[in-house]
């Protein structure tokens, strides 16, 4: 039986060899994340249409050569970008749109998933400008109306169970409403900083309650209109 000398001896050169790769690999899993930042500081700052490779590169630091080493061209960078986006996206609200307890606040309930939204947006502003802006890849364009029917589902899920009553054409139009009103609120969110923009959720939280609580009326958690439809 060789010795444990020999063993190791053996043992070393291999794995040095399953290291490379790991270390490799995590260098490239930097530097994609090294890039992707920088598209998304570019996009926001020029729009998909006018970025470049070379700004994206510049952006990040590198030559234009390593960057094509990750990404063929911009719109493999937004694409790659916009799924990352979308998948945390889908997590934020999983969570904003969690099933409400009856005896949540509707101001609570409202203001709770308002935030999410808001804080997901304000952290990525690129998200914004890349699914709501005119010249999207058209991958990306179709993954956002996947997300935005999927979003729409669970709001009008969570508003079935407040509104038992509702038909499904209303409890539809009130979810339409619900998001397009939130959408309407966000741009001019993002479109502020500081108080000014704090100023506007709260803004964008009263639009919601007050749309809501006639039809809401008591089911969540206060008093208020009778359940049913202005």
């Amino acid at each position: 039986m060789p010795d444990t000398a020999e063993n190791q001896a053996k043992e070393q050169p291999e794995n040095r060899a399953k290291e490379q790769p790991r270390r490799r690999q995590a260098r490239g899993e930097r530097r994609i994340a090294q890039l992707l930042e920088a598209a998304a500081s570019v996009f926001c700052t020029t729009g998909y249409t006018a970025a470049s490779t070379n700004a994206i590169a510049r952006e990040a630091g590198v030559s234009p050569g390593t960057l094509y080493q990750f990404f063929p061209n911009k719109e493999a960078i937004a694409i790659e970008l916009g799924d990352r986006l979308m998948h945390e996206m889908r997590d934020a609200y999983g969570e904003a749109l969690a099933p409400v307890d009856p005896a949540t606040p509707l101001e609570e309930a409202v203001g709770a998933a308002v935030d999410r939204f808001i804080a997901f947006n304000c952290d990525h502003p690129v998200f914004f400008a890349l699914m709501h802006g005119p010249d999207i890849p058209g991958r990306i364009a179709e993954e956002h109306d996947a997300l935005h029917a999927t979003l729409l589902a669970r709001v009008e899920g969570l508003l079935s169970s407040l509104l038992p009553d509702t038909s499904p054409a209303d409890l539809s139009r009130t979810a339409q409403m619900c998001l397009g009103l939130y959408k309407a609120g966000l741009e001019l969110v993002l479109g502020h900083e500081g108080a000014e923009r704090e100023a506007y959720v709260r803004e964008l939280k009263n639009v919601l309650v007050r749309y809501l609580e006639p039809l809401v009326g008591e089911r969540l958690g206060r008093g208020g209109a009778p359940a049913g439809r202005l």
